[in-house]
C-alpha cells in the first residue's frame, strides 16, 4: 500500500533487484525454517485498501485457528516486509486470543480514497502494505509460525513459491480448507476481498478463488489511446485488448508496454504506462491489458506541467514470456533528431486544449510527445549539466547534437528566450540498482548506448534508463583566478546557497578554499544567502554572527587573510528563502591591502539609505544601509545592501543584491507555450528601485565609483538586467556582456548554462578592469553552491 500513485520522484527498484537506488539495503535475516503450522495460520491478506477501485478503506490481515483449542495471542506479532525484505512495521496482538476454528481480523492502515469500512476488527495496526508485492510473517515470540510472500518477492520471506500478486481489488486467500503445505503459491489464490472477524462461522475457511469477469471496454491499440495530440482522445474511457511487450517496470507501481506491431504514423506513440499490476508481469512479457484511460499530471492539477497518458485499474493477461524488446528509437539518428530551438510554434497558450495535432519535425514538444512511453537510446550521451546526486538525474544530449551554442566546457548556452535547447533530456537512474550510473560533470560523456523509456516529470522529459553507458570524464576543471595587482581593488560576488552554522564544517572549508584559492582572496566579497545563527529553525532568531564568524575562521584556516563582515539583520521571516533561515546579503572585506569600510551607523532593516552631498563629497547616510526596504517590491524578498568603501582613500559604493527568484514561472517544456514568466514582474520593480538609487548617486557625482552586483535571478538579456543597466550617459556596463558569447553563464539549470549573477560598473570604473566568472560550482556534481562566483579587479580613481 505505500506505493500510491505518486511518481513525484520515480519508484526506485527494478523488480529483479534487491538494491534500492541511493544505496544498498541491509536485508533482515531469513525466517527460520519450520514445518507446516498446525495451529494458527495467516488465512488472507489484502494491501489495496483505500486505493483506486478498492472495495475496502483499510488493508487487512486475517488469521484462522485450525486447532481444536483457543490460542492465546499475547506474545504474537505480525510483521510486514517489502518485496525486497525491508521491514514495513509490526502489529502486536497482546491480550488477544483466537477461538478454535475461529477467524481473527487485523485492520491495518487506510488509503487516501474512500471505500467501505471493514467489519469490526479484532485488532488494529498501522502497517501500509503494498497492493501487489510483499510478505507477512506471523511470529510467537521470536519463533516464526507462518509466512506468506506474494507477488514479485525477492527476499527470503516466502514459503516455497510466492502467492499470486494482489491488486487494489483482489486479496490473497487460502484455498478451501485452509491447508498449509508450506508453499504459498499452492496454498493461496487470488480472491475477492472477504474479511472475516471473530463473529464469522467457526470451522469454515478458505476459498476456491475468483475468476475475474471478462474485461469490458472498447477494443483499442496503444496508438489509438495515445492519439495524435498532447492528450489521449480516449480519456475517461474503458478500453480492452490493448497488446504490447513489457519494456520496463516502475517498481511495484506500474510498468511500460510498447506495441510489437507499430503503425506508420510518426505522431502516435507506440508506448504506454500501465499504472498498477506490476507484480504480475516481467520485462519481456507479452500482455493484453484492459483498463481506464487517464492523464497524469505530476505535481497536481493546477501547475504548468504536461500530462502523461496511462492505463489505470488494469486487467492484465500474460500471453507469452521472454520476448525480445522492441528496438529503441536512436535519438539523433536520421529521422529522429529533436528540433533543438523550437518548443512550440506560434502562441498556442495551453497546448493540451488548443486542438493541436503533433508535428514532430518542427516542434520539440511534439517530437518528445510522439515518443512518450517508448524505448529510446542515446549514443555517447553528453552531460550538459552536473548530476543532481540526491535524485540521480543528469541532463544529457546526444553527442552529435547540432544547432546549439556550446560553452568551452561542453555545456549548452541559454542565450535568449528563443533558444530553449529543447533537445535536452534528464537521464534518471531510478529504474536501475544503486550506483549503476556514475555522477557526471558538465562535459562528461556516457560512452556507448544509454537506453530506457521516455517519461515526463516536473517540466522535463526523462530518459528512465534501463541501461547506461560508461562514464568518460571530460576536460572540465575548476577555474583559479590570478591575484589582484597592488593597486587593483578586487571585488567578488558569491551566492553560497543557504549557508548556516548547522551546515557541516566541510562546506565552510570548501567555500573558504574557493574564496582563498579560486577567487584569490578578494578585497570585498558580497555573499548572498547567509542564514541566521540557527539556520532553518524558525524561532525568531535573525542575527547571523555565528554564520559569518564560522566562514571567516575557515578562510583564515585555509591560509587566507583576516576578513570582517558587515550586514543588516532582516525582519524575521520577511525576506523569503528557506523558512526560518532569514537569508541576507553580507559584505566580507579585508583591510590589509588598502580597502576600508566606511561605517556610518543607523541603517536598520526598515529605514532607507539616502544619498548625501554633491561632487567629490557625495556620500550616503547609512553604511551599511538598505534600499527602500519597506517598498512592496521587496515583499518576501531580500533587500539590497549598500556599503561605502574607500580604496586607498577613494570612495567606492557597492550594492549587493539578491532579487526575487524565478519560482512560479512556467517550465520551458510545459503545457503553456510560450512559457509565462510571472515572477519577473517583481524583479522589474526591484531593478527599478536599485537603478533609482544608482541614478541618485550619479546625479550627485557623475564620476561616482559604483558596483552593482549579486544574484539578480535573471538573465543578462532580460528586461531586469536592462533596467539596472540603464541608458545613455549614465548606463552601467554589465560585465558578463564583455565576455565571448559562449562564456556567459554562472549557473546551470536542467542542462541550460545561463546567467543569474551579474556585476555591473558605473562609467568611472569601466576604463580599466579585469573580469572573470570563476567556474567552481555550476558544472560540478560535487558543488559547494549552485552558483559560480564572479570577480572583477578594478582601477578606482
Amino acid at each position: 500500500m505505500p506505493q500510491r500513485h505518486t511518481r513525484v520522484r520515480f519508484v526506485t527498484l527494478l523488480a529483479t533487484s534487491a538494491l534500492a537506488v541511493g544505496g544498498s539495503v541491509s536485508l533482515a535475516a531469513a525466517p527460520a525454517a519450520h514445518a507446516a503450522s498446525t495451529s494458527v495460520l495467516i488465512s488472507a491478506v489484502y494491501g489495496g485498501g483505500g486505493n483506486s477501485g478498492a472495495p475496502y478503506q483499510n488493508d487487512y490481515i486475517e488469521l484462522y485457528n485450525t486447532s481444536s483449542s483457543t490460542v492465546d495471542l499475547s506474545n504474537w506479532t505480525l510483521t510486514y516486509y517489502s518485496a525486497a525484505g525491508n521491514s514495513g512495521g509490526t502489529t502486536t496482538l497482546t491480550g488477544k486470543s483466537i477461538a478454535a476454528g475461529g477467524h481473527f481480523l487485523i485492520q491495518e492502515a487506510a488509503g487516501s480514497g474512500t471505500a467501505a469500512a471493514l467489519p469490526t476488527p479484532d485488532a488494529t495496526g498501522t502497517i501500509n502494505m503494498s497492493a501487489s508485492n510483499g510478505s507477512v510473517v506471523l511470529r510467537n515470540d521470536a519463533a516464526t509460525v507462518d509466512t506468506i510472500g506474494f507477488g514479485a518477492v525477492t527476499s527470503s520471506y516466502v514459503e516455497g513459491t510466492a502467492a499470486p500478486a494482489m491488486s487494489n481489488t483482489t486479496a490473497d486467500s487460502r484455498t478451501t480448507g485452509c491447508t498449509d503445505t508450506d508453499s504459498n503459491g499452492t496454498d493461496f489464490v487470488n480472491a475477492d476481498p472477504n474479511p472475516l472477524n471473530s463473529t464469522a462461522a467457526l470451522g469454515v475457511c478458505g476459498t476456491t478463488g475468483n475468476t475475474p469477469p471478462p474485461p469490458t471496454g472498447t477494443p483499442s491499440s496503444i496508438e489509438e489511446i495515445q492519439g495524435t495530440g498532447f492528450q489521449s482522445p480516449l480519456v475517461g474511457e474503458q478500453v480492452k485488448d490493448v497488446t504490447g511487450i513489457v519494456t520496463a517496470k516502475n517498481g511495484s507501481a506500474g510498468f511500460w508496454i510498447e506495441s510489437a506491431t507499430p503503425d506508420n504514423d510518426p505522431r502516435t506513440s507506440e508506448g504506454l504506462y500501465v499504472y498498477g499490476g506490476a507484480g504480475s508481469v516481467q520485462v519481456g512479457d507479452a500482455v493484453t491489458v484492459a483498463g481506464k484511460v487517464s492523464e497524469y499530471r505530476p505535481g497536481g492539477v493546477d501547475n504548468g506541467n504536461m500530462t502523461t497518458t496511462e492505463l489505470g485499474s488494469p486487467n492484465i493477461q500474460v500471453t507469452s514470456t521472454g520476448n525480445a524488446l522492441p528496438a529503441p528509437i536512436v535519438i539523433g539518428s536520421k529521422g529522429h533528431v529533436p528540433p533543438a530551438q523550437v518548443v512550440e510554434a506560434g502562441d498556442p497558450g495551453n497546448v493540451e486544449t488548443a486542438g493541436l495535432t503533433l508535428d514532430p519535425t518542427t516542434s520539440a514538444l511534439d517530437f518528445w510527445e510522439s515518443l512518450e512511453g517508448m524505448r529510446i537510446q542515446e549514443n555517447n550521451a553528453k552531460a550538459v549539466g552536473p548530476t543532481e546526486t540526491s535524485y540521480g538525474e543528469t541532463p544529457i544530449v546526444p553527442a552529435n547534437t547540432k544547432h546549439v551554442t556550446w560553452t568551452p566546457d561542453g555545456g549548452v548556452l541559454y542565450k535568449n528566450y528563443d533558444t530553449p535547447n529543447a533537445m535536452r533530456l534528464i537521464l534518471s537512474d531510478a529504474l536501475l540498482p544503486a550506483n549503476s550510473i556514475a555522477p557526471a560533470n558538465t562535459g562528461d560523456t556516457y560512452q556507448g548506448a544509454t537506453v530506457g523509456v521516455l517519461d515526463y516529470n516536473f517540466g522535463n522529459y526523462y530518459l528512465m534508463a534501463t541501461q547506461a553507458g560508461a562514464l568518460q570524464r571530460g576536460s572540465t576543471t575548476r577555474d583559479v583566478a590570478k591575484p589582484a595587482k597592488k593597486k587593483q581593488a578586487a571585488v567578488a560576488t558569491f551566492n553560497v546557497e543557504n549557508l548556516a552554522p548547522t551546515d557541516p564544517q566541510t562546506k565552510f572549508d570548501r567555500l573558504a578554499g574557493q574564496i582563498v584559492t579560486n577567487l584569490a582572496a578578494p578585497d570585498v566579497v558580497a555573499l548572498e544567502e547567509i542564514q541566521d545563527n540557527n539556520g532553518a529553525t524558525d524561532d525568531g532568531t535573525v542575527d547571523s554572527t555565528q554564520t559569518t564568524d564560522k566562514l571567516i575562521a575557515a578562510i583564515k584556516a585555509a591560509g587566507g587573510p583576516s576578513y570582517q563582515a558587515v550586514w543588516i539583520n532582516p525582519v524575521n521571516d520577511q525576506d523569503g528563502g528557506q523558512p526560518g533561515g532569514n537569508i541576507r546579503s553580507v559584505f566580507i572585506y579585508r583591510s590589509d591591502r588598502g580597502m576600508t569600510f566606511v561605517n556610518k551607523p543607523g541603517g536598520t532593516s526598515t529605514n532607507s539609505v539616502a544619498v548625501t552631498g554633491k561632487g567629490k563629497w557625495a556620500s550616503i547616510n547609512y553604511s551599511p544601509g538598505r534600499i527602500d526596504p519597506t517598498n512592496t517590491a521587496w515583499d518576501d524578498s531580500r533587500k539590497p545592501l549598500v556599503g561605502e568603501f574607500l580604496w586607498w582613500g577613494k570612495p567606492l559604493f557597492i550594492v549587493a543584491n539578491h532579487f526575487d527568484s524565478k519560482g512560479g514561472d512556467d517550465p520551458l517544456m510545459g503545457r503553456y507555450q510560450p512559457p509565462q514568466r510571472s515572477s519577473e514582474v517583481q524583479r522589474h520593480a526591484q531593478a527599478t528601485l536599485v537603478r533609482g538609487f544608482v541614478d541618485q548617486l550619479l546625479k550627485a557625482n557623475k564620476h561616482a565609483n559604483i558596483v552593482v552586483l549579486g544574484d539578480l535571478n535573471d538573465f543578462n538579456f532580460s528586461e531586469t538586467a536592462n533596467i539596472v543597466k540603464g541608458h545613455g550617459k549614465t548606463a552601467m556596463t554589465d560585465l558578463i556582456d564583455t565576455l565571448p558569447a559562449n562564456e556567459r553563464y554562472t549557473y546551470d539549470y536542467e542542462g541550460n548554462s545561463q546567467v543569474l549573477d551579474q556585476i555591473l560598473l558605473s562609467g568611472a570604473l569601466t576604463k580599466k578592469f579585469d573580469y572573470q566568472v570563476v567556474h567552481t560550482n555550476s558544472q560540478f556534481y560535487d558543488q559547494d553552491s549552485d552558483h559560480d562566483p564572479q570577480l572583477v579587479k578594478l582601477a578606482v580613481h
